[in-house]
């Protein structure tokens, strides 16, 4: 039964671990605020979770069990909190969610349209 527990600890672990590495890489590739903090947020809480999870397995039915399950409950709660109001912040700032648009069509190969171009360029 011990191997088992074991072997389930570690795959939420190693689950956990890439599951934030995705988040990171998504963080890097993204190509404006919104998306870069959605791919953080979302993956971010289900690595920590993940992890925390098969840490929690490891440690048994322990004061340190119970320690990391209401770390994990404060997680929850407070990510996806977080990232709510760092996007709301964000949007009162005036930085819009389609800032990254014009970059895209033009590394795309496209045109930038009258709406997305810059001050100076003419539109298609």
């Amino acid at each position: 039964m011990e191997i088992v527990l074991d072997l389930i600890s570690w795959v939420l672990l190693s689950a956990g671990g890439v599951f934030v590495l995705i988040g990171g890489i998504g963080a890097l590739r993204m190509p404006n605020l919104y998306t870069r903090m959605h791919a953080a947020s979302v993956t971010d809480t289900m690595g920590a979770a993940l992890v925390l999870t098969g840490v929690m397995l490891q440690a048994g039915l322990s004061l340190a069990a119970i320690k990391l399950a209401i770390i994990l409950l404060f997680l929850l709660i407070t990510s996806p909190t977080a990232s709510y109001a760092l996007a709301s912040a964000a949007l009162l700032a005036g930085i819009k969610p389609d800032a990254g648009h014009a970059a895209d069509e033009h590394a795309a190969g496209g045109h930038a349209t009258e709406e997305h171009a810059t001050e100076g360029e003419a539109g298609p």
